[in-house]
Order: C-alpha cells, then structure tokens, then sequence
C-alpha cells in the first residue's frame, strides 16, 4: 500500500473545498450548466440518463479496507447501496445528488481517495496489473512507477486541457493483465540486454469509433528518462492533436494519419531539448516513493499445508480453488481473484454491504489490501494457502465465491442504456441474460477460458473490439441492435475482433452467442484449444455459416 504525504492530503482537502464552491455557484444560478460541465468532468462528475454519475479513481488498483469501507459508506449514504467496478480500475456511483456531492469527496478524502481527472480531456488515472508487486515473474512492481506518473501528471497544467481524454498503464510481467496495447500510451517495464530496467513504449492504442492498437515508438527507455519521455509524447500530442472535431481528437488518431515513424521522430526531437532537465528520474525520488509502499511481513509458510488437505475433499471448494486462486511469488501464499459476475448480477457491481464485509475478510485473510482489475473483479493479493478455505466459507456467505474467473460468464460490460446518456442499447441485461445461459459450472469448464465483452454504444466502454466474442449495441429505426465480433483480446498479443455478421436485435444476441459457442466445440482441434486460438486457425467463416445458417 502506497501512504499518501501531507502534501497529496493538503492537494485532496482543498481540492474538495475547491469543488464545493463551485457545487454552491451551480445550484444558485451563478454558473450556468455549461460553465459548470469542465469542473465538474474534472472531478469525475458526468450528467448522465437519469441522475449525475460520479468516478472514483482508484490509482493502479490498490485499496486499503479502510478505503473499500469509504467506497461503501459512499455507495450506503449517497447513492442506492452499490457501486460498480470498471476497466479502468475505478469505481462509479450512478444516482448521487449534486447537492451532496462534496460531501462525498470529502468522506472520500479523509481515506486518501479523489475523483480528480477521472473524466474530462485530461490524463486519467494511471492504471497497472492487478497482481503488481506480487505476479511471479515481475522485473520490478509497476505500482510504484504508476505513483511517479500519477504524482507528475496530477493537475499538469500543461496537460490538464488536452485534445481529449488520455490514459496511460503499465505492466512489469510477461503476461499483460493491464491491457497496455489499447492506451494511449502502454509501458512494458523489462531489463536490456545489460540488466538496466527500463520501459518499452508504446503509443495510439484505444477503442471507441475507431479502434486501434497501440505501436511500440521505443523498446527501450532508462528508467531515469521515463518522465522525460513521456512527457516529450505528450507535447507532441498536445500540440499537433486535432481539436477541431472530437472524433479525431485522440492521439491514436496523431499516430495513424503522421505514420509511427513520422510521429516518433516529432516524439524524439522533443525529448532531446528535455532529456537532460529537471525531469530526469533520480534513483532517490523513486526510492523514497518505494518507501511509502508498505508491504506485507509474510510468514515462513508451507507449500501444501494441513488445511489444504482436508479442504480438498470438498469438490465446491475445489472448484473455486482451480478457478479463481492463482500462484503468488512467495510461497504458501496465494493471489485470489474474486468474481464480481454472480449468475443474474450486473457484472463489476458490488453491494456496500459486500464491500464492508469484503474489507474485514482483507484485514483477516490479505493484511488489508484488495486490488481492483481491468477485468472488473477484485482480488485479495497475500493470502496464505491455510487460509484458502476459511476464505472461500466468508465470500461464499456474501455471494462473492463464484468460480467463473476467465470462463464465459465472466463479463465484462459497462453500464449500457440502462444508465447512460450515450448509449444506444442495454449492456446490463445481455450480461445476466449470458450469466443464467452459462450457469452450469461443468459447461463453463468444458468451454475453457473465454471472454465476452459487451458495449452499449460506440464509445466502446465495455471494450468490445478485444473481447473474444464482442457483443456492441447499435439503434436501427428505434430499436436495439448488436453486432457480434470474434477473435479480438487485450493481452500481450492484442488485436480486434472481426465482425461475424449482420447484427441482430436483442432478443436473439444469448441465441446467439450460444451458437458460437457450440461452433467453438465443434471445431476446436481438442479441450486444450482456446476459442480466440480456433478462430485464429480457422478466421470467421466457420463461425458465420454455423450462426447465420437458420436465420
């Protein structure tokens, strides 16, 4: 956990004293609603279908149980007993009152936590693997970097009235649970060839009206340049991105009409009138920013201990140790990922009650740390092996113990019609309709791992283009539409879903989706196969004779 100095506390206190001068100015007529809308996107604030939607950022995913009772003292006292989990490791409320909302960020502030520059055309919360700090493998905790670009990024003045909006993640392991190729800037931190840590950059990924993935500009930057260049990119966009039309506004649209050669050499001629400036990273800022990073005293623990045993006989309990507990660097130690999917549930929603009690199993079972995922799950990143069954028992008794991590109902979808004001379909129940489809646990593991992401309109929330089925809601002559890809992903081998054919109105996407499903088994070389590996081998034709034959 990352301890926040007297300065980031003064910055959060007055920022909140800040919005709420401006909340009284709105609510008497002095700002009209259009003065109001940039500062309040700049602390999470959208107007949305029915109420005001408010953004909490939670940086790379890491919460206190403190703070996870802060989020759910939120969601109890000023909103309707929930909240919801997004990709972008934050968490929305979707019916708080104007009129209360500085006293949310300041219940909020108390804690360490802020809504700043979650939304509106600036750098958003920096975002990073679920498992940092702890993921086998890693070269370095990518957290702690992620600090050094929120500290710098935070209220750039430079930076806070961009072209549009602007999101950066990182990862330091082989396996990219941080999505960095669909960002506008990605960061791969590894070492070169003579053991020196530094970053692989990558630039112009995102989804939305026109999706890309993002290229790699440089494969190697020190560690002691990272600022410096990524703030050389920044200038470039901010200079030469288009500000004239909103839908060619973000840099991967830079990106793609310079060419990345072009765009680099802009990027390069940058960084060398700044390299060598105040923003060079000195091994002393970052280690006093690893120091405010507290970490866990773990206990000499063994790899199979008695409680494991015993718990084994159990074939529930197994289910959900297969599924949803993964291998931590330390042993006798555990990661677990817990399911925000239940069967018939909005995906990446939580009750306050869940997240109160999700808190004490934290302090119990994780020395109070929870981390929020890309794939809107949660995880319980330092449980000890011993501890796996007890732990399985208390989310079981909350509703949070569903084995379905990385299965077919494991959705990811965003709040859709049902909530915003730019969507064109419902997202939400497509997902419960795809839960209840998918239920039996045995059907789900003969499918293996397979993601579906579900979007209610073009802006791509739900990040359909790299699910590996992409459901995306469209309107024909006032009704709902979907159109269905396949074969997209988000991991280290990113790439976009293909279009598999006409689309088809709501009642028939579950029909669907089904039917692929029931292609992928029958096609599939054998159970080892994945469904994004079949569609690689065999492209979309398959798939769309099968789906379309009797429609």
């Amino acid at each position: 956990m990352y301890a926040y100095d007297e300065l980031d506390r003064t910055l959060l206190h007055e920022r909140v004293s800040e919005f709420r001068d401006q909340v009284k100015r709105r609510l008497s007529g002095e700002l009209t609603e259009d003065e109001f809308k940039m500062l309040r996107l700049q602390n999470g604030v959208y107007l949305q279908l029915h109420a005001y939607m408010f953004r909490v950022a939670i940086p790379y995913g890491t919460l206190s149980s403190q703070q996870l009772r802060a989020l759910a003292k939120v969601a109890r006292r000023y909103d309707r007993g929930y909240g919801h989990f997004t990709t972008r490791q934050n968490i929305q409320y979707n019916w708080i009152k104007l009129s209360e909302l500085p006293d949310a960020l300041a219940d909020l502030a108390e804690v360490g936590i802020h809504a700043m520059q979650t939304s509106g055309n600036n750098t958003r919360n920096v975002t990073s693997d679920q498992w940092a700090g702890v993921a086998p493998g890693e070269v370095d905790d990518p957290r702690i970097w992620s600090e050094l670009l929120r500290q710098y990024t935070t209220l750039h003045p430079e930076f806070s009235f961009l072209p549009r909006k602007f999101k950066i993640a990182i990862t330091a392991s082989a396996h990219d649970r941080a999505a960095i190729k669909i960002h506008d800037i990605g960061l791969r931190l590894h070492k070169n060839e003579a053991g020196e840590l530094g970053f692989e950059v990558l630039v112009g990924g995102g989804l939305g009206r026109t999706p890309f993935i993002a290229k790699t500009i440089k494969q190697f930057v020190h560690r002691r340049d990272i600022l410096s260049y990524v703030e050389a990119i920044m200038r470039v966009y901010n200079q030469y991105g288009r500000r004239d039309n909103i839908y060619k506004a973000r840099i991967k649209i830079l990106v793609h009409e310079l060419g990345i050669d072009k765009f680099a050499g802009e990027v390069e001629e940058e960084w060398r009138h700044i390299r060598d400036s105040a923003l060079a990273v000195e091994d002393a800022a970052i280690d006093e920013i690893r120091a405010r990073f507290t970490y866990p005293t773990y206990e000499k623990q063994p790899h199979m201990p008695d409680e494991l045993k015993q718990a084994a006989h159990n074939p529930l309990f197994e289910r959900w140790r297969r599924n949803s507990v993964f291998t931590h660097k330390v042993q006798g130690y555990s990661i677990v990922t817990i399911s925000l999917k239940p069967v018939g549930a909005p995906p990446g929603d939580a009750t306050a009650d869940q997240m109160d009690v999700l808190a004490d199993i934290a302090e119990r079972y994780s020395f109070g740390e929870i981390r929020v995922g890309h794939e809107q799950n949660l995880a319980l990143p330092h449980v000890a092996k011993r501890d796996l069954p007890a732990l399985w028992k208390a989310l079981d008794r909350i509703g949070l113990a569903t084995p379905n991590v990385n299965l077919v109902s494991d959705i990811i979808a965003c709040p859709g019609l049902d909530y915003c004001a730019l969507a064109n379909a419902r997202s939400i129940p497509i997902a419960q309709e795809l839960t209840r489809r998918f239920a039996n646990h045995d059907t789900a593991d003969l499918i293996g791992r397979l993601h579906i992401n579900i979007s209610g309109c073009i802006n791509a929330c739900g990040h359909h283009h790299v699910g590996h089925i992409g459901i995306l809601g469209v309107e024909k002559n006032g009704e709902e539409f979907y159109q269905i890809t396949i074969g997209g992903r988000a991991d280290e081998q990113a790439e976009m879903g293909t279009l598999i054919g006409p689309a088809v109105p709501y009642a028939e996407v579950a029909d669907v989706v089904e039917d692929i499903v029931e292609a992928y088994l029958a096609l599939r070389d054998s159970g080892e196969e994945l469904f994004v590996d079949t569609v690689k081998r065999l492209g979309v034709e398959p798939f769309r004779e099968r789906v379309y034959a009797t429609r």
